[in-house]
């Protein structure tokens, strides 16, 4: 069944069913718009469900075009698609393959990858421009988790730390203070 000028019951039904189903906001149609669609008594046109939906008619030309093309469940808000990813399978096998193997220092200029280093190594590779949160999601996607050494401060010395560390007593002893009091009583 296809929407066209008006809206018919069983329009009304499918979208009070959906709005029972979950209830919304009234800026996002659902008491309002259950109502801007109640055509059970009259056949509403597009103005005059706008008006009692307080929504605009775009929105509900999107709404009757969600409807056509999928049904009640249609009408439910969904997660938006987003940008398709830049990487092909392929692309991704690639990268795959020169994680494992690792950088090569002489050829890559670097000892260990970093995001920056394999964004920009995609870039030349395949001449794909991939932001480093971008690259970071698409890793973590195909399983790779990032790894990062505890920081360390870069003039820290070597032996730097063990020499401010307390060392505990071997044997436990009481303290002088306790000792006095005691020999005082």
């Amino acid at each position: 069944m296809e929407v066209r000028h008006g809206y018919s019951s069983i329009i009304a039904r499918g979208l009070q069913g959906v709005a029972a189903a979950r209830p919304c906001e009234e800026d996002e149609g659902g008491p309002a718009g259950s109502a801007a669609f109640d055509a059970g008594s009259h056949m509403a046109t597009r103005t005059e469900a706008a008006k009692i939906g307080g929504v605009t008619l775009q929105i509900i030309r999107d709404w009757v075009m969600r409807f056509n093309a999928r049904g009640a469940s249609g009408l439910l808000d969904g997660k938006s698609p987003g940008q398709p990813s830049r990487l092909n399978d392929v692309q991704r096998q690639a990268i795959v393959r020169m994680i494992e193997s690792g950088p090569i220092p002489a050829i890559h200029g670097v000892v260990r990858w970093r995001l920056i280093d394999l964004s920009q190594w995609i870039y030349e590779e395949f001449r794909i421009t991939v932001a480093k949160q971008t690259l970071s999601r698409e890793l973590r996607a195909m399983g790779y988790r990032k790894l990062s050494a505890r920081p360390r401060h870069h003039a820290q010395a070597e032996g730097a730390i063990e020499d401010f560390k307390k060392s505990s007593q071997r044997a436990w002893m009481k303290s002088r203070a306790k000792k006095r009091s005691t020999s005082a009583r």
